[in-house]
């Protein structure tokens, strides 16, 4: 800009060729900073550091030369670029996958983006005295074309990290369950067997309750791991009895828990379309914690409402130590998220996981859980679901 405050045209060099002239500064001034992504960089070669980079400036560069409308422009700056854009299947989209190897959380990466935004433009700047008219042009398509590699990285990153994901959850659901389930089969088989032996007939069943226990810790595991990674978990509804659902659950927990009295009752229509096998899971866990933390001389109570046309409710109660206010308020949250639940000693901190999955499972039907504990009236957790 001239002195008197207008935009001066003149035969000085353009972005896209400072840009190929000054490559070597420029990417010295981006290692540098590649070098303080710590702890990932630490152990990176000067090449690793520098890997496609040359490859991204010369993109850049040979798209400011190119013919761009301006709607062109915007959709690129928007990550709407074509296919076979100047970033599709390029260096960023690489630098991306090579950045994750090394160790780079998304934000670390990012910041290079940033940091060879502002190396070229402070570089560029300090070598004009006076900014020509097409300078702006330049720049503007500078950053439209920034932010296209950002996007392209940024995307590519993601996709790589859901694969990763998909892979860990095909690990967890099937090589682990097989061998746990293979287990399990094996020890129910021998429980019915057993039966003159009191000795191994107690074992048997302390395999029973371990490989079922394995089972409940894999199941909340994959949840855990979906919603971990934003991932919704997966319900498929049919038409379900929830007082079937109760009587088959309580049923279990009676073998496993033979001296504890759980009492179904319920009122009205229990019909309604949830996924049975995730809310089996739900009722298994709160109805075990309640075994759990009950006064043994007193039954663990499940009462199913059907009144209200749209809404079943069920309540799980049990007389016992209260949870402490303050815990309730986060009861249903995941320590993975940064939650410490703390409860009495009694209850011990990992009912966190177990009724934060409850609650992703609830939710997932359009439902909602919540728990009221006082030392007179017991604890009741309690389900509203829509039918």
């Amino acid at each position: 800009m001239s002195d008197s405050g207008k935009w001066v045209s003149q035969g000085q060099e353009r972005l896209a060729d400072f840009i190929r002239n000054n490559q070597p500064a420029i990417i010295k001034e981006w290692t540098d900073f590649a070098r303080t992504r710590s702890p990932a960089s630490d152990a990176m070669s000067k090449l690793a550091l520098e890997d496609h980079i040359a490859d991204i400036l010369k993109f850049v560069a040979d798209d400011l030369e190119s013919p761009q409308t301006a709607r062109e422009r915007v959709e690129k700056s928007h990550g709407l670029a074509e296919e076979n854009g100047p970033f599709s299947q390029s260096a960023a989209e690489v630098h991306s996958a090579l950045r994750l190897a090394d160790g780079f959380d998304i934000d670390q990466m990012v910041s290079e983006y940033r940091a060879l935004r502002a190396s070229v433009v402070k570089q560029w700047v300090a070598q004009h005295e006076i900014l020509a008219s097409t300078d702006i042009e330049d720049l503007t398509r500078f950053n439209e074309a920034i932010d296209q590699a950002v996007t392209e990285s940024v995307a590519h990153y993601t996709k790589t990290i859901n694969n990763s994901r998909n892979l860990f959850l095909g690990v967890l659901g099937h090589d682990l369950r097989n061998p746990i389930g293979a287990a399990s089969m094996a020890a129910q088989r021998m429980a019915r067997s057993v039966a003159s032996d009191p000795k191994q007939a107690r074992m048997v069943a302390e395999m029973v309750r371990t490989t079922d226990r394995a089972t409940r810790i894999l199941n909340d595991l994959l949840d855990l791991t979906r919603s971990s990674f934003g991932t919704d978990i997966p319900v498929e509804k049919s038409e379900t009895d929830m007082v079937t659902l109760c009587q088959e659950i309580a049923d279990e927990l009676r073998g496993i828990n033979p001296s504890q009295t759980i009492e179904v009752t319920h009122q009205g229509d229990p019909t309604g379309l949830w996924d049975a096998a995730r809310m089996g899971q739900v009722l298994s866990n709160l109805m075990g914690n309640a075994i759990q933390y009950s006064d043994a001389s007193m039954p663990v109570s499940v009462a199913i409402s059907g009144i209200d046309s749209a809404t079943v409710v069920v309540t799980v109660h049990n007389f016992g130590p209260p949870i402490p206010p303050e815990s309730q308020k986060i009861i249903f949250q995941s320590w993975m998220r940064g939650q410490e639940v703390k409860v009495t000693a009694e209850h011990g901190t990992h009912l966190g996981l177990g009724l934060y999955i409850a609650r992703l499972i609830v939710e997932a039907h359009g439902g909602e859980i919540s728990v009221a504990s006082k030392q007179k009236s017991g604890t009741t957790f309690t389900l509203r679901l829509p039918r």
